[in-house]
């Protein structure tokens, strides 16, 4: 069992020696795999516990808010992941812009030698930290010498670029894997690049809710995610993807995000349609009120206004077909 401790006040004083790395993880992604994989093979090695420090909320919600980036996923849903890796604990803290002051040394001091008792350290080149990111690898590797901890960098996780339509295959390009080219690829509507950088379908996870009932009227009834659903909300569009009720049941779908222009006065909203659900009997599969998972894994198409109704019907039995066809192969109804 992975223990989660929301401050330092929880962490057992008797706690150590442990292996330490520091990092938002917002999507966890193979980047981030990367450094926990190192993680905890450091922390077999020297028979350490291998933890995992991040903060709540993230740093440019409370040092920019009006231009934080979106999340790629929710405090829950990271700790999930996180827990999901292997480790044996994870200290969230909370981030404040009293926090924030702290000098690089005060961090490490009162973070990894006070409250952890850490051994080993494990970061990528790029790391930052304490006041202003005044704290880099140097920074860190200075510290450990004087406070007795070993520092084990790790090298950037990179991911295969291919060339645009018409570019000559020898320009390829590797990228190092982070969180910020996962929004944009998300930003784009391209989840298939998202998910190669996640290791994992993108998710959204929240409460269905009851919406206006127009998808049920035309027959494609759909599970509404409330408005305050985790996850980054990619680009408006029709996806393939995949609806996991509370049971753990996963269900092939066909995704609209949007605020559908075939209707006026829309608000913008994720919905998915179960494919082939058991209407025969509808009252077992009353999702409102569930906290489900919807797994983006292709981009069918554009958000489009139709001149109708009609005109929307036959596009959805296109969408619903095509949606499908792309999930064919890639999972299994339990």
């Amino acid at each position: 069992m992975v223990l989660i401790w929301h401050g330092t006040d929880e962490v057992p004083a008797n706690i150590g020696p442990t292996a330490v790395t520091i990092g938002n993880f917002d999507g966890v992604h193979r980047g981030h795999q990367q450094v926990l994989a190192q993680l905890k093979e450091t922390a077999r090695e020297s028979g350490s516990l291998a933890v995992a420090v991040t903060f709540d909320p993230h740093p440019a919600q409370v040092h920019r808010p009006d231009a934080a980036p979106h999340l790629i996923m929710g405090l829950e849903d990271r700790l999930a992941a996180l827990s999901a890796s292997g480790l044996d604990a994870v200290l969230v803290l909370h981030y404040t812009l009293e926090f924030a002051q702290q000098s690089a040394e005060e961090f490490v001091r009162r973070i990894f030698v006070d409250a952890l008792h850490a051994s080993h350290v494990v970061v990528g080149h790029d790391v930052r930290f304490g006041r202003g990111n005044a704290g880099d690898l140097g920074t860190m590797q200075g510290l450990g010498e004087r406070y007795g901890f070993r520092v084990v960098v790790v090298e950037d996780f990179t991911e295969h670029i291919a060339p645009a339509e018409g570019v000559a295959a020898d320009d390829d390009e590797q990228r190092r894997c982070s969180s910020t080219w996962v929004r944009e690829a998300l930003e784009k509507g391209d989840v298939v690049t998202a998910a190669e950088i996640l290791g994992r379908p993108h998710a959204m996870h929240g409460e269905v809710v009851h919406g206006a009932a127009r998808g049920r009227a035309l027959g494609f009834p759909t599970a509404n995610l409330a408005h305050d659903a985790a996850g980054h909300i990619p680009a408006d569009g029709i996806y393939a993807g995949w609806l996991v009720d509370e049971s753990g049941t996963r269900w092939p779908a066909a995704i609209s995000v949007g605020s559908n222009p075939t209707f006026a006065g829309v608000s913008r909203q994720v919905e998915a349609h179960v494919i082939d659900r058991p209407d025969e009997a509808p009252e077992a599969f009353d999702l409102y009120g569930q906290q489900v998972v919807i797994e983006f894994v292709d981009r069918l198409r554009g958000m489009v206004a139709y001149r109708g109704p009609e005109a929307l019907v036959e596009q959805m039995k296109v969408d619903v077909d095509q949606a499908r066809r792309v999930l064919a192969g890639r999972g299994s109804i339990a």
